[in-house]
């Protein structure tokens, strides 16, 4: 028998083993606990350039970074300078008090051939195809799936009639997904619904799949997510209209071969939505928030960062202290080519990707910061005082880097 385990027996037989037992299981980590696994980090969020190209971009509908309140058709709610993308700015209140069904605010852009209303943007002008993109981050620990986030939209009357939707709404779990409805009859030029939200009106084209990401789960809390969805309209009298969500960089769901409004042409798609609803009333109080809203007619993707950029992780949570982190960086989302590995970082919170911080490798070998115009994707993973390494997280967090 084992001296240690022999010598535990024969103390229990005296009533003192308490002491004894904690001298033993640490000269012997074998007979002890294993050490705990810090949960996974994340990089929060990205140092973004001052300058965005949305900004300045003829193609871009609509740019709001949150730093002051824009003219939108309706909004409710006020910016929160304590939340943001980045280091300067604000963003959008999107969170619940507890039973809430309606959120703590709201932003209703109109633009091109909006009937009626003020602050239209882009006024006249006709849209077949929009992509509209938001920066989420749900406060850590969230619990629960609100219903609404965003949707696009062609309002056809100051009756605010609607020839279609594409809505992104909570899916199964705590999933999103894409909610499709056509207001027009078939493939005629008949618009069905006679008001807003006219649900007994619509007809609904499929909310299936949803997609893998678990946005509103507590494991993707904490940090801001890239969130992008486009729709584009059907051919009038074919059904090849199309809708599609995007998160972090990944395509997760998409609708084709949609007759979103038959042979209807008086107006095209015309709002953008952005939502806090929660069905039956959010289940406790808690915070969550909108950033970087980009309306365009091409597709947005992530912040600009610079040659060298600044990754900030999340908070250390878990047994002990922040201890070490180490980040990698990758050219797609499946971690193909890594072409940066950081030293460990310690207990700092942030990092700038530089060879003083790490080593660039693969095509970037030998290199001193990354390659303009190209896209990254991060992942890391944390140690703490007394544990184990974690997993490394998925690869999330793209960014682009300014061309020059």
């Amino acid at each position: 028998m084992n001296k240690i385990l022999a010598s535990s027996v024969l103390i229990l037989s005296t009533g003192i083993i308490f002491d004894f037992f904690c001298i033993s299981n640490n000269s012997d980590k074998s007979i002890g606990m294993a050490p705990a696994i810090p949960e996974v980090p994340h990089i929060q969020y990205l140092g973004m350039n001052e300058f965005q190209p949305q900004e300045k971009d003829t193609d871009v509908i609509w740019y709001d970074d949150f730093k002051n309140e824009k003219p939108y058709m309706e909004s409710f709610g006020k910016i929160d300078y304590t939340e943001s993308f980045g280091t300067n700015g604000g963003s959008m209140k999107a969170g619940f008090k507890k039973g809430e069904i309606d959120g703590e605010g709201k932003r209703d852009l109109a633009f091109g051939d909006f009937p009626g209303g003020t602050n239209i943007v882009r006024k006249g002008k006709y849209f077949n195809e929009i992509y509209w993109r938001i920066y989420v981050k749900h406060e850590y620990g969230w619990e629960g799936a609100p219903a609404k986030m965003s949707r696009a939209t062609s309002i056809v009357s100051e009756k605010w009639q609607q020839a279609m939707i594409a809505h992104v709404w909570s899916g199964e779990a705590n999933s999103i997904t894409l909610d499709p409805a056509s207001g027009v009859k078939g493939q005629s030029d008949s618009i069905m619904t006679r008001m807003y939200n006219d649900f007994d009106n619509l007809r609904w084209l499929g909310n299936k799949p949803c997609s893998a990401f678990q946005i509103s789960s507590k494991d993707e809390s904490g940090y801001w997510v890239l969130v992008e969805a486009s729709a584009k309209l059907n051919t009038p009298g074919q059904s090849d209209g199309s809708c599609r969500l995007w998160i972090d960089g990944r395509l997760e769901a998409e609708r084709t071969k949609l007759n979103f409004r038959g042979s209807y042409t008086k107006h095209g798609i015309n709002a953008v939505f952005l939502e806090s609803y929660w069905n039956g009333g959010a289940s406790k109080t808690e915070g969550r928030w909108y950033d970087n809203f980009v309306v365009s007619t091409k597709p947005v993707g992530p912040v600009t960062c610079s040659l060298n950029p600044v990754l900030y992780k999340t908070p250390y949570h878990g047994t002990g202290r922040q201890e070490s982190w180490e980040v990698e960086l990758a050219t797609d989302f499946k971690g193909s080519e890594v072409v940066y590995k950081s030293k460990d970082q310690g207990k700092n919170t942030r990092i700038i990707i530089t060879n003083e911080t790490g080593t660039f490798t693969g095509t970037l070998s030998g290199k001193t910061h990354l390659l303009p115009g190209t896209i990254y994707f991060c992942r890391i993973r944390q140690k703490g005082t007394g544990t184990n390494w974690s997993d490394w997280s998925r690869w999330h967090q793209p960014f682009k880097v300014a061309e020059d």
